[in-house]
Parts: C-alpha cells; sequence; structure tokens
C-alpha cells in the first residue's frame, strides 16, 4: 500500500458514501480496487471522484447494468452509436419526469394558495383547473416519479 492508496472507509467518507454501496459497486463491475494481501480492499485517490461520478449516473436514473458499459466508453471517450442513443434515451426520460415534476409542484402550490387564502377563489374540480392546465396535456408521472414523490404506483 502507497501514501497515495486509501482504504474503502476512508475513500467512502471523501466520496460521501457508505462503505457497502462501493462493495456494491465492485460488484457490479463500475470499481476495481487492488486488494492486500490480507485481502482489504484498496483504492487509488482518483477513485473518490470515480464514485462521485457514479453517483451523478445513478441520481440520473442509470442502471447499474448501464454504467457497467458506459464507464469504460467514458474512460475511452468513446461512446458507442447504440450507447449514444440509449443515453439520449434516458435523458428524454428524465426530462419527462423532470417536466412532471414542474407540473405537480405548480399543482401543490395552487392549492397552498387556495388553502391561505380561501376568499380569494372558489374551490377548483381539479388542481389541473386551478393552474390553468388542460386535464388532457398535463403530465402523467410516471413510476420513478412516484417513487420519487412517495407516493405508490
Amino acid at each position: 500500500m502507497t501514501v497515495e492508496d486509501l482504504r474503502i472507509g476512508e475513500i467512502a467518507q471523501q466520496a460521501g458514501v457508505s462503505t457497502r454501496a462501493l462493495r456494491y459497486y465492485e460488484e457490479q463491475g463500475l470499481l476495481h480496487p487492488r486488494r492486500t494481501p490480507s485481502g482489504q480492499r484498496i483504492f487509488p485517490v482518483s477513485a473518490v471522484e470515480r464514485v462521485q461520478l457514479i453517483q451523478q449516473l445513478f441520481d440520473a436514473g442509470l442502471s447499474s447494468p448501464l454504467l457497467a458499459v458506459l464507464l469504460p466508453a467514458i474512460d475511452e471517450r468513446h461512446l458507442a452509436p447504440a450507447l449514444s442513443a440509449r443515453l439520449l434515451v434516458e435523458h428524454e426520460r428524465l426530462e419527462a419526469e423532470v417536466s412532471a415534476l414542474q407540473a405537480a409542484s405548480r399543482r401543490l402550490a395552487a392549492l397552498i394558495k387556495l388553502v391561505e387564502h380561501p376568499d380569494d377563489a372558489t374551490c377548483p374540480g381539479s388542481l389541473n383547473e386551478a393552474v390553468n392546465e388542460d386535464p388532457s396535456t398535463s403530465q402523467k408521472t410516471t413510476p420513478t416519479t412516484r417513487r420519487r414523490l412517495g407516493r405508490a404506483p
């Protein structure tokens, strides 16, 4: 072990994740620590940035299998057309979720306004009406968005 190497707890602390997460990343082929003769995981300092990248990609809703393909492509600085197309699909999904969350936020803000100032308006038939949204064109929440909102599918 060199001075620049870090143990699993040190990487976890610096990257802001649990040691359990690091073990999972290793199981999924996302991290490749060296092992000491006694079996301890040893990471280079650069693993902190790698773990943070993995976290950012997970936060974007990407799956472990996709990350296992994507990370080497990032390292090579080359995305094959199929992988690029997959990322475009994922980006569209994420944009749709953002749009759905923004619409939900507008409806909730309208409800709060109605509750705080009940004399200013009559109760609308729906929250879409309260924010002047056409119910047929309003974004529906996706299962992922419902989970993030803490609602059952």
